[in-house]
């Protein structure tokens, strides 16, 4: 009997400690268990939040945007009207006034279609014509301007002639004809059957008032491009198409918000981003006290730029994401497939940025002409309305291939083993790395 109690008492005492380690192990399982429910239940609390936040700003941009047109609209006809009921008390002469301004707004038209349909037709042709004419255009803008003989005309031709030099040097500078080359491959991304856009498009373009040469016009070109982007990537991604009224449909329905707030911080990051790369190429090398913070702002504007830049269109068209979150995901995506050299080369912003100078100065020289030969006075403030109609008419139909450019861009970074991918983006990579990206 003892020997029997001295073996069982240790027996018991030590099932009783595996017992108590057990509930202890049971309890500290179930207290973690309850932790990670509370931090899961924690971060879909938050992730309910910020796309409740994200969509009520989109609603609320979405409304600014339709009240800002109503306002815009009310106010345009009110001072047309004001304009001409005061005819007879004030020096204002309506028939000297309208016919070469509604002559440039025809003309911006004009030159917006033609040159699309140039830019469809002959891809490398229009890329030369474009880096060729802008400057050559500008400087006859600024010899018009001069002749016009107002302050403000003087000025803005010192300008035109100021800036003729350095973008001569930037179109026609030996080191873009690799970069040329590249652009004119990704134009040809956009075939033949791109063709029936060609209605809705003139629609786009005619649904911007061209009395409003302001926000209007850059959210009718946002439109455009977040369309067209759609369309293109379903094609470019899965080879599916999709009914250009349907996709047209669901952005004035669903993404107005995303297009207007992109509206509104692309272009400010764009310049600030512009502004970073001039100041680099200003400072160079050197140390001087004015250049010491040109890294710290290249770096602030290249933080900016993952935040805001013109590749998330495609996102908030295929995905209905919000602009900045499209712009991030969009931006992560070219930096894990290394994109990002070629991003930031690529010269489809700029092919459309001269296009559109040179529609403006089109604009400039058929409306001036004709207000300087008939009333001079009217002259300078015909001939600046007419260069902002004639490049924010031609950005808006210049907006269709930019759009399919970036379609391919994005649609590649997401699957680049892609068969409908032909080589150009890899040995484009591949000969930036080569000379040093």
């Amino acid at each position: 009997m003892n020997r029997t109690a001295k073996l069982l008492i240790p027996i018991s005492w030590t099932s009783k400690k595996k017992l108590k380690r057990k509930s202890l192990e049971t309890n500290w399982g179930q207290l973690a268990g309850r932790g990670k429910d509370r931090k899961v239940q924690e971060s879909s609390i938050q992730i309910e939040t910020a796309k409740v936040a994200a969509q009520f700003v989109q609603r609320l941009f979405r409304v600014l945007f339709f009240v800002h047109i109503i306002l815009t609209t009310i106010l345009v006809i009110f001072l047309t009207i004001r304009g001409l009921l005061s005819v007879h008390s004030h020096h204002f002469h309506p028939k000297k006034w309208y016919p070469p301004l509604l002559t440039a707004i025809a003309c911006s038209g004009i030159v917006a279609f033609t040159w699309q349909q140039i830019t469809l037709c002959y891809p490398s042709k229009a890329i030369r014509a474009a880096f060729w004419l802008s400057p050559l255009l500008t400087c006859a803008v600024g010899i018009l301007l001069v002749l016009i003989g107002s302050a403000a005309s003087l000025a803005l031709g010192s300008i035109s002639f100021y800036n003729f030099p350095a973008c001569q040097n930037y179109c026609t500078g030996p080191q873009l004809d690799c970069h040329k080359h590249h652009l004119f491959q990704l134009l040809g991304v956009w075939d033949r059957r791109c063709h029936h856009y060609w209605n809705w498009n003139r629609y786009l373009v005619h649904f911007d008032d061209p009395a409003e040469p302001d926000m209007d016009s850059a959210s009718d070109e946002n439109t455009l491009q977040v369309t067209v982007a759609r369309i293109k990537y379903l094609h470019f991604a899965c080879g599916a198409d999709m009914d250009t009224r349907v996709a047209l449909r669901d952005t004035f329905k669903h993404l107005m918000g995303s297009v207007f707030i992109g509206s509104t911080l692309v272009p400010i990051l764009t310049v600030i981003r512009g502004s970073a790369r001039a100041i680099n190429l200003v400072a160079g090398g050197t140390d001087e006290f004015l250049f010491s913070c040109a890294d710290c702002y290249s770096a602030i504007a290249s933080t900016l730029v993952t935040y805001g830049n013109r590749w998330g269109f495609v996102q908030v068209g295929v995905y209905n994401k919000g602009f900045m979150q499209a712009s991030m995901d969009t931006w992560e995506t070219f930096r894990r497939v290394g994109m990002e050299s070629l991003i930031d080369s690529d010269l489809t912003g700029s092919f459309c940025f001269f296009s559109g100078i040179a529609g403006g100065a089109v604009c400039t020289l058929v409306g001036g002409t004709w207000t300087l030969l008939v009333h001079e006075s009217y002259a300078t403030e015909v001939s600046i309305y007419g260069f902002l109609i004639g490049y924010l008419m031609c950005r808006i139909a210049m907006a269709w291939p930019q759009a399919c450019v970036s379609a391919y861009y994005v649609a590649y970074a997401e699957n680049p083993q892609g068969l409908r991918f032909d080589p150009t983006i890899p040995v484009r990579i591949q000969e930036l790395q080569r000379h040093g990206g």
